[in-house]
């Protein structure tokens, strides 16, 4: 099956400086892994810039406004807060991976491209409606999730988050619209410190936390009881996927020790998901994951289960 990459040089633009986790060689390894001879025939296209009015259906005008007016002169950053660092390319590069989410979901749901996968940077799961942090400007997931229900007539989008980092800015968007659902897996405790089980928002929340040192074993464990049943019982129209790679073994930033497998596991189930409710119907956009080396392998092995997944024929 095919899989669209969506992607932009301007991500490599938005640099938050010397050693910052959160840099451009993230974006160099993530394309370097999907020019490989197994990835030479998925089509691919360039991130638009999201526009004002798809970001407004999340974020607030007056919050959209002051992202935009806080882009720095060339050469200089400014700090959102002591881990978001805006340099001058940084409005370009989040535009692009907003908007690629967008267009994502545009390909999947006007067809016949059912998996899309946003080779984008900065990540979104962070951003709250008026709120940047973690790295994050705008909630790409979100967007992604509003302009399929404004502009594709779509009635239940799930997101799924298997990001070792609690995706509360997603939960901020979606926790008071029983339309939207939530289902994320973190590590408990780190940051940003939201994510515990007992937050539910209106029953379409769900929180499933794993302890550090945790392995693949758990983490299956727990989709498999919680997550994954929650999703089905939801039944969206489409699923998207917070695609965070931080909890792998060499990750920096955490402690969790998944593998390619755990990912190309939860990839599979995911789509099989999306195929029984969805029509096979799935978003990802890339979110965490800071060894470069275990991100381009996990990304790798992301799109290859993308790829293999059956979907049924329209």
């Amino acid at each position: 099956m095919s899989v669209l990459i969506l992607t932009h040089a301007a991500c490599v633009a938005h640099d938050p400086g010397p050693h910052h986790p959160e840099c451009p060689d993230r974006w160099r390894a993530v394309t370097r892994a999907l020019e490989a001879e197994a990835f030479s025939t998925l089509p691919r296209a360039e991130a638009p810039r999201a526009t004002h009015e798809q970001i407004l259906r999340v974020h607030p005008e007056a919050y959209l406004n002051a992202i935009l007016d806080s882009a720095p002169a060339q050469g200089d950053r400014v700090a959102l807060d002591a881990d978001t660092i805006m340099s001058h390319g940084s409005i370009e590069a989040a535009l692009r991976s907003a908007g690629a989410a967008v267009a994502a979901v545009d390909a999947v749901c006007i067809g016949p491209i059912r998996h899309a996968f946003c080779a984008t940077r900065p990540p979104g799961h962070h951003a709250e409606p008026a709120r940047p942090m973690g790295f994050c400007l705008f909630a790409n997931a979100a967007i992604a999730a509003r302009h399929a229900q404004a502009v594709h007539g779509l009635t239940r989008v799930a997101v799924a988050d298997f990001d070792v980092h609690h995706g509360n800015g997603t939960q901020a968007c979606f926790e008071a619209d029983g339309s939207l659902m939530l289902a994320s897996s973190h590590q408990w405790p780190l940051y940003p410190g939201t994510g515990a089980p007992q937050e539910r928002g209106v029953g379409n929340i769900f929180n499933a936390t794993l302890p550090p040192g945790a392995d693949g074993v758990a983490f299956r464990a727990v989709w498999e009881k919680l997550l994954l049943p929650a999703l089905d019982a939801f039944a969206p129209e489409l699923l998207i996927i917070s695609a965070g790679f931080d909890a792998h073994v060499a990750d920096p930033l955490a402690q969790l020790r998944l593998t390619e497998a755990d990912f190309a596991w939860i990839t599979e189930e995911l789509c099989a998901l999306a195929a029984r409710h969805a029509e096979g119907r799935v978003v990802s956009v890339l979110e965490g994951g800071y060894d470069l080396d275990a991100l381009g392998a996990s990304v790798a092995t992301h799109v290859r289960a993308l790829m293999r997944s059956d979907s049924p024929s329209r």
